[in-house]
């Protein structure tokens, strides 16, 4: 059998906008590279949309709306259940097409597309059980019914790090709601979206539901969508500042909105902790997606009677990981995705190292080409430095340490953001008491990795509103509508009108 490379897959994705199920050029016939970040060469060049091209893809989403709120929901579901059946038997395919343009491992790149996977069989569950109430109005007057129906037409712009869960963890919900979308990938990473896209397509969903326009030009494309009042709801995965951008565009229609923005996630080592759990945990929150995620842990808080037990032992794991391309069986860790955010990890460092932080290992750029950036280890990291303040998205793990649960704490929560925490101690009670204080919308106990479809991924504070997966996921994608039925009596005795009528105050 022909082993299968990156080239092959790359070689059969689209490279145009899907507009009402038609692969076609951007307006212009404008197009842009997709990077190899282990190697800085081009891939290929992708169709790259016009304001134009995305007016047409909302013209689509707006056209088959109607239509396909109207299809039943099994039907929904069975085109769910089918993606994640397709996405299974292509994990290696889709595993190649990831680690080509972001960089992460293979192994890591299956763990996505599983993962990816998951959200479409989780809400092509949730499509049957989309529910209401009916109850008896409070007077007895009226029956009360509550429905829920979709939101509409979606925006759906997704980031460069999961280029596979991100898109199907926001697509999955509107398919499963009956949702028309327009899907805005990063344009570092559009392949694996097309490719998802594809996948849909052969799953059965129908033309004009789902709409693709990678483009270089975001703020010319997505703003005059943001305007448009057939658009009903901006989901985003991204940064705080351009969440904040977004937001205040979607403030002129009131559009709903889900986001899902950065972090600064505290890791808190208590004294009683586990170690070698503890270590465990770390490098996985820390070093998953070459730490390029927005719950990696960002500042190790360590307890000071632990902290050089803790430190060391981290240094030397991280100092036995394999630097490499994602293709090569024997890399541990990929290239950040391009130089610009190499850059801006190389800074971030710096500053630590200048205020005083002590490097244990790493902090070196390798030599050769790509975006390589070493694991690396700080102790001593002053409490006002960029690193403990700005996300990561890196390989490095900054250490502060703390006597007191309160100092931990206190710690913990000085930052903006409030999407994830992780804890590790062995005593329940402060386990408890440490979890309800942490304001994070997501703890992990004793445990390093928190995503999971069935659970409400989300944060706090800058860190976003809303939540994906879950059973309130796909509330994020369905409006409530109230029917007040009339049930008075046919013959109506004195007062009934009285009875009936609002208050004075209400009118």
């Amino acid at each position: 059998m022909k082993t299968i490379t990156p080239d092959d897959v790359i070689g059969r994705v689209e490279k145009g906008l899907l507009i009402a199920g038609r692969w076609r050029p951007a307006a212009d016939d404008a197009t842009f590279a997709v990077h190899d970040p282990a190697t800085g060469r081009p891939l290929c060049e992708v169709a790259d949309a016009t304001p134009a091209d995305a007016a047409a893809a909302l013209d689509a989403a707006h056209a088959a709306q109607a239509e396909w709120a109207a299809v039943p929901p099994r039907r929904r579901a069975e085109i769910l259940r089918r993606a994640h059946d397709l996405l299974l038997e292509r994990v290696e395919e889709f595993a190649l097409l990831i680690t080509a343009e972001m960089g992460k491992s293979l192994d890591e790149s299956r763990a996505e597309v599983r993962y990816g996977a998951g959200y479409l069989r989780w809400f092509g569950e949730e499509a049957v059980r989309i529910d209401g109430t009916w109850k008896v109005s409070e007077d007895g007057t009226a029956r009360v019914l509550v429905t829920r129906q979709p939101v509409g037409p979606c925006l759906l712009i997704t980031p460069w790090n999961a280029p596979l869960a991100m898109p199907a963890r926001k697509i999955g919900p509107a398919v499963a709601a009956g949702c028309t979308m327009v899907v805005k990938p990063a344009p570092q990473t559009p392949l694996t979206t097309a490719a998802l896209a594809g996948v849909l397509a052969e799953a059965g969903l129908p033309d004009g539901v789902l709409n693709v326009v990678p483009t270089t030009r975001a703020a010319a494309v997505t703003e005059p969508l943001l305007r448009d009042g057939r658009l009903r709801k901006l989901s985003f995965t991204g940064s705080t500042p351009v969440g904040r951008l977004l937001l205040a565009q979607a403030a002129g229609t009131v559009l709903r909105t889900s986001m899902e923005l950065g972090g600064n996630a505290p890791f808190i080592v208590c004294e009683d902790a586990d170690l070698d759990a503890a270590v465990d945990g770390a490098m996985t929150a820390k070093l998953r997606n070459i730490g390029e995620a927005c719950i990696a842990a960002n500042r190790f808080h360590v307890h000071a009677g632990v902290a050089e037990e803790f430190t060391r032992r981290l240094t030397a794991r991280m100092e036995a990981l394999t630097l490499g391309p994602g293709t090569d069986p024997a890399t541990d860790l990929g290239p950040l995705i391009d130089e610009r955010q190499r850059r801006r990890v190389a800074g971030l460092v710096g500053d630590a190292i200048a205020a005083g932080a002590r490097v244990r290992t790493g902090a070196v750029l390798p030599d050769g080409p790509g975006y390589f950036y070493p694991p690396t280890v700080l102790t001593g990291v002053p409490s006002d430095t960029r690193i403990t303040r700005e996300e990561i998205f890196g390989p490095v793990a900054a250490i502060q340490t703390f006597t007191t649960e309160d100092e931990a704490l206190r710690a913990a929560n000085d930052t903006e953001f409030g999407l994830v925490g992780y804890l590790y101690t062995r005593d329940v009670n402060r386990a408890l008491r440490m979890s309800e204080r942490l304001e994070t919308g997501m703890v992990g106990l004793n445990r390093g990795y928190v995503s999971d479809p069935s659970a409400p991924f989300g944060g706090m504070k800058q860190s976003g509103i809303g939540r994906e997966g879950g059973n309130t996921g796909i509330d994020e994608y369905l409006e409530q509508k109230y029917l007040a039925i009339d049930m008075a009596p046919t013959t109506r005795g004195t007062g009934a009108a009285e009875d009936r009528a609002e208050p004075e105050h209400s009118r």
